[in-house]
């Protein structure tokens, strides 16, 4: 019989959902940002470690929280750190990279590996003084135009939109002109209604600045009175405030619960047609969508801006592995797994998961859709975390 030396780590978590938020397609969940609900999430999490907890011979104890902001912070400042945290937004690293409480990712991590197989930027979202503190297990990606396809394919409108600036006038307008209200939106959410809202504010800056621009407002070196933040606002104006645009006009935005916004597009006869959304929203769709995803639904990505940013960038969020316990060399270990794109295959099977990495095999994704995502994530320039962070 071969035996392991066996040791215990502890991983701490929020107890929530960043890539399929409370799938009951009424609007009330929470896309925020988070890990997992400690339902079939928790045991896909569970499924992608077991074979490497086998052969390692090291057994982790996962740690759900509903409260993961209050309770790392706690535990962190009272000695009883866990040996890695899963973060939901960069954050909570920052504050502890200043206070010099967690690992620098290049002390246990090929970093130069690593950021060849992101996308760009991602590593820089945990970035404090120079060094990087937390590195990616998953991801979300927000910048994601949904159509339904038959209906969409029958009025021939355009799949591939070089710019928002095309999108709205060879695709919107057009739809707009047949009699349909181009845009499907909601924004409200329970608690955290407005994050929809904030999130194409987010896009714009992106596209229209570039990262640069859109660091230094997240870090409020810029106001948001800037005049960059002003131009920004009105163009997404043009879409939200022009009547017609959208489905039920502002009115509509505030009342529709962001997973049921797109739910009317699926119609006989659609009564709006494309969703600007993250990959989660697959969750909120009804469940004669979701059997027949690939047949039901299609998908670009969020065009740049013409005149604004020259490459594709796009948005979203993921969670982060940070290491407290660096001088552990399983804790290290499971580190280098949950951030390699060795993990999640288990997990990418069943649905629900987006792995950070180029390189991950897309052949563990169920189904067209996620792999034309990951296409999306392949092909983007840069990426950058929603502004929550």
């Amino acid at each position: 019989m071969l035996a392991l030396a066996a040791s215990l780590l502890s991983v701490l978590a929020l107890t929530s959902c960043l890539q399929n938020p409370n799938p009951s397609g009424s609007g009330g969940g929470s896309a925020g940002g988070g890990f997992v609900d400690g339902g079939d999430e928790q045991k896909q999490f569970e499924a992608s470690l077991a074979e490497f907890e086998q052969s390692s011979g090291i057994d982790i104890q996962y740690v759900a929280d509903t409260d993961f902001t209050t309770t790392i912070k706690q535990k962190v400042n009272s000695g009883d750190a866990p040996d890695l945290g899963l973060f939901p937004q960069p954050g909570g690293i920052l504050e502890f990279a200043a206070d010099d409480k967690v690992q620098p990712i290049d002390t246990y991590l090929d970093y130069d590996s690593l950021d060849r197989s992101l996308v760009p930027g991602f590593l820089d979202a945990a970035r404090y003084k120079g060094r990087v503190y937390g590195a990616p297990m998953r991801m979300a990606v927000k910048s994601i135009v949904w159509y339904p396809k038959p209906a969409y394919t029958d009025g021939d409108y355009d799949t591939s939109p070089s710019s928002i600036q095309e999108l709205q006038s060879d695709v919107a307008d057009r739809i707009k002109a047949s009699g349909i209200s181009p845009w499907c939106m909601g924004w409200e959410s329970d608690q955290t209604t407005g994050w929809v809202g904030s999130d194409w504010l987010e896009e714009y800056m992106l596209r229209m600045y570039g990262p640069d621009v859109y660091d230094d407002w997240v870090a409020h070196r810029i106001p948001f009175n800037d005049k960059r933040v002003v131009q920004a606002l009105d163009e997404v104006a043009k879409i939200t405030k022009t009547p017609g645009q959208v489905l039920g006009d502002t009115k509509g935005i505030l009342n529709t619960p962001f997973g049921d916004a797109m739910n009317p597009a699926f119609d006989d006869s659609p009564k709006c047609m494309i969703m600007r959304q993250g990959n989660f929203i697959t969750g909120f769709f009804p469940k004669t969508v979701q059997q027949n995803l690939d047949d039901r639904v299609g998908i670009y990505a969020f065009p740049p801006y013409e005149g604004g940013y020259s490459g594709q960038p796009i948005m979203g969020g993921g969670d982060l592995v940070a290491l407290f316990n660096g001088n552990d060399p399983d804790a290290q270990a499971v580190a280098q797994f949950l951030t390699s794109d060795k993990f999640g295959g288990p997990w990418a099977k069943a649905g629900g998961w987006l792995s950070p990495h180029r390189t991950f095999d897309v052949a563990n994704y169920p189904d067209k859709t996620t792999r034309e995502i990951a296409k999306i994530v392949a092909d983007a320039d840069v990426f950058r975390f929603d502004a929550r962070i």
